[in-house]
C-alpha cells in the first residue's frame, strides 16, 4: 500500500507544475497595461500640470523622461530578480510599489516632487512588468501560450493608445477637483484589485537554476542607456550643452564595454544580465530589431500628435485624446483575429500590417496638410483606423516571435531584454521625433512640422515592414 501511495505521489509530481489559469492571466495582463498606460497618460495632462505646478518645459519633460529612463534601465534587472527570488513574489511587491508611487505622484505638492515620484514609479514598473511575460512563458504551453502571448501583445498596443485617451478624459472630468492628479490616482484602486486577484490567481514560478545578480553588467547597461536617453530627452530644452555631446559620445564605448563583460561571463558558464548567447536565437534577434523602429515611430507619433492637437489646433484634452479613439477601437477588434490569422497565414500578416499602417500614417499626414488647423476626430478617422489595424497585425505577433524560442528557465531574462528594448525605443521615439517636431515648429510652422514628423514615422513603418520579410513563416 505504501509503495502504491508513493508511486502515485511521484506520478502526480509533474502535474504539479505551475499553471496560469484564466484569473491569473487576466491579472497579469491588467498589470501589463498599467505601466504602458502611465507612459502615455501624461501626454495630454502636461499643459495642466505645468500651469498648476508652475513647471517649466524642461521639468515637464522630466516628468515623462524620468519615468521612462528608470523603467528602461531597470527592466532587465527586474527580470533577473524575479528569476532569483520568485516571480509571483516580485510581481506582488512591484505592483504594491507601483500603487504607492502612483499615490505619491497624485499628491505631489511641487514639480520636482512629481519628477522624483515618477522616477520611483518607473522603477516599480520595472520590477512588476518582466514577471508578466516570464510567468506566461513558464506557466503556459502550446496553444494556451500562443493565445496568452497574443492577448499580451494586444493589451500592450491598446494600452499605449488608451492611455492618451484616458488622460484627456480624466483631466477634463476634474473628479472631485483633482484635475491632472486623477491620471495617477486612478492607479491606486486598480492596484488594490490587482493585488487581491494576484494573491488568488498568479502561480509562483522561478528559474530552476537562479544566478546571482550581475553587478558589473547592471551598472554598465544602466550607464549606457542613460548616456543615450538622458541627452536626447533633455538636450533640446537645455540648449545642447557640452555634457549632452559627451554623453552621446560615451554611449558606444559603454555599450562595447557592456558587451565584452557579458560575453566573458557567458563564456565562463555563468548567466550574465543579458547573455550574448541569447541572441543566437534567430527569432529573438530578428524580433528585437523590428521592435526598435516600430516603437520609435509609434511613441514619437503619440507625443507629437498630443502637442499638435492641443497647442496648434487648439483642442482641449478630451478632443485631443478622443481623436485617437478610432485607432484604439480598430486595434482591439483586429487584434482579436490575430491568432487565427497567424495560424492561417503565418508571419506574412506582419508585412500586411506594416502596409496598412503605412497607408494610415500617409492619410493622417494628408489630413494634416489639407485640413489644418481644423484637425480632429473626423479628419484623422480614416488614417487612424487603418493605422490601428496595421499595428494590431504587427505588435502582438512580434512579441510572440521574440520569445518563441526562449526556454522557460530563461523566461525572466528574455522578457526583460524584450521589454528593455521596447521601453528604450519608446523613450527614444519621444526624444527623437519630439525634438525633431519642436525644432521645426519655429521655422516651418506647426502644420508643416507635423507633416514632416508623420513622414518620418512613415519611414519607421517602412523599415519595420522590410525587416518583417526576414521573419520565419511560422511561430513555434
Amino acid at each position: 500500500m505504501t509503495e502504491t501511495i508513493t508511486s502515485r505521489t511521484t506520478a502526480r509530481s509533474p502535474a504539479a507544475a505551475p499553471t496560469l489559469g484564466g484569473l491569473g492571466l487576466f491579472t497579469v495582463l491588467l498589470a501589463a497595461a498599467l505601466p504602458l498606460i502611465d507612459f502615455f497618460i501624461v501626454n495630454v495632462a502636461l499643459p495642466t500640470i505645468g500651469r498648476d505646478l508652475n513647471a517649466s518645459e524642461s521639468v515637464l519633460e522630466l516628468v515623462v523622461a524620468g519615468y521612462g529612463l528608470a523603467y528602461a534601465v531597470l527592466l532587465v534587472l527586474g527580470g533577473r530578480l524575479g528569476d532569483l527570488f520568485g516571480r509571483r513574489r516580485f510581481f506582488l511587491g512591484g505592483m504594491a510599489a507601483f500603487g504607492l508611487t502612483s499615490l505619491a505622484c497624485g499628491l505631489a505638492p511641487s514639480a520636482w516632487t512629481l519628477v522624483a515620484a515618477r522616477v520611483l514609479q518607473g522603477a516599480s514598473a520595472a520590477a512588476m512588468l518582466p514577471q508578466v511575460l516570464a510567468t506566461i512563458q513558464s506557466a503556459t504551453a502550446g496553444q494556451r501560450r500562443a493565445k496568452a502571448m497574443g492577448l499580451y501583445g494586444a493589451t500592450a498596443g491598446l494600452s499605449m493608445v488608451a492611455g492618451q485617451i484616458l488622460g484627456g478624459v480624466l483631466v477634463a472630468a476634474d473628479i472631485a477637483g483633482t484635475g491632472w492628479r486623477a491620471v495617477f490616482l486612478v492607479n491606486v484602486p486598480v492596484v488594490v484589485v490587482g493585488l487581491v486577484l494576484a494573491a488568488r490567481g498568479v502561480p509562483e514560478t522561478r528559474s530552476q537554476h537562479p544566478e546571482p545578480v550581475d553587478g558589473p553588467g547592471t551598472v554598465l547597461l544602466t550607464a549606457a542607456l542613460l548616456a543615450l536617453l538622458a541627452p536626447l530627452t533633455e538636450g533640446r530644452t537645455a540648449g545642447w550643452p557640452l555634457w549632452t555631446w559627451l554623453s552621446l559620445a560615451a554611449f558606444p564605448f559603454l555599450t562595447a564595454a557592456f558587451y565584452l563583460v557579458e560575453r566573458r561571463e557567458d563564456r565562463r558558464g555563468r548567466t550574465p544580465l543579458v547573455p550574448p548567447s541569447l541572441f543566437a536565437l534567430t527569432s529573438l534577434r530578428r524580433g528585437l530589431v523590428m521592435i526598435l523602429p516600430f516603437s520609435v515611430g509609434f511613441s514619437g507619433f503619440m507625443f507629437v500628435i498630443a502637442v499638435a492637437l492641443q497647442r496648434g489646433a487648439g483642442l482641449g484634452p478630451v478632443p485631443a485624446g478622443m481623436a485617437l479613439a478610432p485607432m484604439a477601437v480598430v486595434f482591439f477588434f483586429v487584434s482579436l483575429a490575430g491568432p487565427r490569422l497567424v495560424a492561417r497565414y503565418g508571419t506574412r500578416i506582419v508585412t500586411a500590417g506594416a502596409l496598412l499602417q503605412a497607408a494610415g500614417v500617409g492619410l493622417m499626414a494628408l489630413a494634416a496638410w489639407r485640413a489644418w488647423p481644423d484637425l480632429g476626430l473626423l479628419e484623422l478617422l480614416p488614417g487612424a483606423a487603418l493605422a490601428g489595424a496595421g499595428q494590431a497585425l504587427q505588435l502582438p505577433i512580434i512579441f510572440r516571435v521574440v520569445l518563441s524560442e526562449v526556454e522557460p528557465a530563461r523566461a525572466g531574462v528574455g522578457s526583460g531584454v524584450m521589454m528593455t528594448t521596447q521601453q528604450s525605443a519608446l523613450a527614444l521615439g519621444v526624444a527623437a521625433l519630439g525634438t525633431l517636431f519642436l525644432s521645426l515648429v519655429p521655422d516651418l510652422g506647426m502644420r508643416d512640422a507635423l507633416v514632416v514628423t508623420l513622414l518620418t514615422q512613415l519611414g519607421c513603418v517602412a523599415l519595420t515592414g522590410l525587416l518583417s520579410l526576414r521573419l520565419p513563416r511560422t511561430i513555434g
